[in-house]
């Protein structure tokens, strides 16, 4: 980052209050900033632990929650079991704790819902994350945009925010949702059992009510490449699709 940007977004203390299981391995951590915090929906935040010995560890998360949540911040972590930082968050920190977090960080993964659409949004994994602020904030602002999301998961209960995106998907209110799952059945009509594929795409493209203005790709290096390529065989252009990768 930047000098200007880092003056941009100094580091601030931040109280966890509320703490959500989401899956297996992944957990919501509501956060209460210290100041006044204004985001964008797919932006992220830089989150900063120190141990007793001043050694330091960070880590990148996307943010969870609508821009339009009263100031509050949801970062939804996956435990890596060699990770620095998921683990504290899964194993220690409890309502009450303070950790100290930077940001909000990223100007070209975002959405502001005055952007427009047709919308199209890929995700996998902890991918979905960004996208679901997006999803979110469509609903807070309740945006007419239509607005796609293929998800991606292994198996179905490790699909994050399942059931609310399964209540939104059922509002019919130009929101379409897709799960896939790689490792089970699918589990409704509209959804797959398998990788994400040109086909896959071009039928979600299909359920728009003309083509996708702009797509959002997040999750793995390897899903987003494989994702991303399929958009182009599909029929979009490559300088409309704007990507987040994470991992290996």
């Amino acid at each position: 980052m930047s000098d200007a940007a880092t003056a941009r977004s100094p580091w601030q203390t931040v109280g966890i209050v509320r703490i959500e299981k989401r899956t297996p391995r992944v957990t919501s951590f509501f956060l209460q900033p210290s100041r006044p915090f204004d985001y964008r929906a797919g932006q992220h935040v830089d989150v900063r632990l120190t141990a007793p010995d001043g050694y330091q560890a960070r880590r990148s998360y996307s943010i969870a929650s609508a821009p339009d949540n009263d100031g509050m911040v949801e970062l939804a972590i996956e435990k890596l079991d060699d990770g620095e930082v998921s683990p504290f968050f899964h194993e220690v920190a409890a309502v009450g704790d303070e950790i100290e977090m930077r940001g909000p960080l990223g100007g070209h993964f975002v959405w502001p819902d005055d952007d427009g659409g047709p919308l199209l949004l890929v995700g996998g994994g902890s991918g979905v994350v960004p996208l679901m602020s997006m999803v979110r904030h469509r609903a807070v602002r309740k945006s007419t945009v239509p607005v796609a999301l293929v998800f991606s998961a292994r198996i179905w209960d490790e699909v994050i925010f399942r059931d609310e995106l399964i209540a939104l998907d059922d509002r019919r209110d130009g929101f379409d949702l897709a799960l896939t799952l790689t490792r089970e059945a699918a589990r409704r009509p509209s959804d797959y059992s398998r990788r994400v594929d040109v086909a896959m795409v071009a039928q979600l493209m299909a359920r728009l009510p003309g083509p996708p203005s702009i797509a959002f790709v997040c999750g793995s290096n390897a899903f987003v490449s494989a994702a991303a390529q399929a958009l182009i065989d599909a029929g979009m252009r490559a300088g409309a699709i704007r990507t987040e990768r994470y991992g290996v």
